[in-house]
């Protein structure tokens, strides 16, 4: 593969800044509203979304009126840097013991919440046997719901992401034809990602042809691609920590009826799912609108998985995309609509786009040709 041009590498000096500063004033609001003096943020991709710290150890302590990154001595230098780069005025606490710094820049706190989710069983009983008169209160998912709606920058990022992703999809798209393996397609498409610019896949790409395809994470393999086979690509990049989503399939040669059917009521589900994402719409009408459409085929017990979820710096994030979710979704959401039809023994279809809510509907980010066949250009 040749090396793309510079042009095709997003300069991240060229995207606009993250407005990380203001994201405290939203942590704060929360505290009140929870009546805590103190948030203890232990989730390191929370650690980073409130700090710009991007370190493999940190937590951070957050007050009405302070907020205090706690790392080790491996990044004295790295956090106050990372820190005045995005703009957040915090006091850096260097401890080996993240649980001590908890307790110390909680201090003259009463009340401290804690994150349930994450914070380990260890280390709650730490804090619960070393905090005297401090009340420790479990929250669930209070940063992680502030994250849901992104900023400009933000979303500068993830539609940087998902442009090179489009770009390597398509340079990649010939070789389906040269029978390569699930595992080199993969590299093929990892290699093209950094290429370009990305700092890495934003998951594990997945390659799964012919009958793996009935796997929905299916992990690329040594096996060949055939002609006939429909072939599932679910690929993603990562610029500066935010990541992009999208599945497409394909198939070498002309589709048998059943596949082109297959195909098409796949395709037709994923447009009406995104037709019905609107801010103000409940996540679970856009897993129904896809639902509907494959149930009323026979292949309800195909579609084995909830319809999307929330992308930005986890892969998967808030809003949920399912028929069980109570989220509402929200312009400035970033959200995927995926839904599949796996057919074991015979094969995988998914159509999968990234989507950034409007109040007038939803900007597709991901814009790769749902166009399956491959010619086969084998002798």
């Amino acid at each position: 593969m040749s090396a793309p041009s510079s042009e095709a590498q997003p300069r991240i000096d060229d995207l606009p800044a993250l407005d990380v500063e203001a994201r405290s004033a939203r942590v704060r609001a929360f505290l009140e509203t929870q009546g805590l003096d103190a948030l203890a943020v232990t989730t390191l991709t929370n650690v980073r979304w409130l700090t710009g710290f991007t370190g493999s150890n940190g937590a951070a302590l957050i007050t009405d009126a302070e907020l205090v990154l706690i790392t080790d001595g491996r990044y004295a230098d790295q956090a106050p840097t990372e820190l005045e780069a995005a703009g957040v005025g915090a006091d850096v606490l260097v401890m080996t013991d993240p649980v001590g710094g908890i307790l110390e820049a909680a201090a003259t706190c009463t009340r401290l919440g804690l994150e349930a989710d994450n914070i380990s069983w260890a280390d709650q009983r730490r804090l619960a046997e070393q905090a005297g008169a401090l009340e420790l209160v479990p929250t669930t998912d209070a940063l992680v719901a502030l994250r849901a709606t992104k900023d400009s920058g933000e979303l500068a990022r993830i539609r940087a992401a998902a442009a090179i992703t489009d770009a390597t999809l398509a340079s990649v798209r010939p070789m389906l034809a040269e029978s390569p393996t699930e595992r080199d397609i993969a590299f093929a498409l990892d290699q093209g990602l950094r290429l370009r610019g990305a700092t890495s896949p934003a998951y594990e790409t997945i390659v799964a042809s012919g009958p793996n395809g009935a796997l929905p994470h299916g992990r690329p393999s040594e096996r060949r691609v055939q002609e006939a086979d429909l072939i599932v690509i679910d690929v993603g990049a990562v610029v500066d920590g935010y990541r992009s989503d999208m599945t497409r399939t394909f198939v070498v040669g002309e589709p048998t009826a059943a596949q082109q059917r297959q195909l098409d009521v796949v395709l037709e589900a994923q447009r009406a799912g995104v037709a019905t994402v609107k801010a103000g719409v409940d996540a679970k009408t856009v897993d129904a609108a896809c639902r509907d459409v494959i149930t009323d085929a026979g292949w309800a017990d195909a579609f084995t998985h909830g319809t999307g979820h929330g992308v930005g710096l986890d892969i998967h994030e808030r809003p949920r995309v399912n028929s069980r979710t109570s989220d509402v979704l929200e312009a400035g959401m970033v959200v995927t609509v995926e839904p599949g039809v796996y057919l074991p023994g015979i094969g995988g279809v998914r159509w999968e786009d990234l989507l950034s809510v409007t109040d007038a509907g939803a900007e597709v980010l991901t814009t790769s040709a749902k166009q399956p066949v491959v010619e086969n250009t084998a002798p």
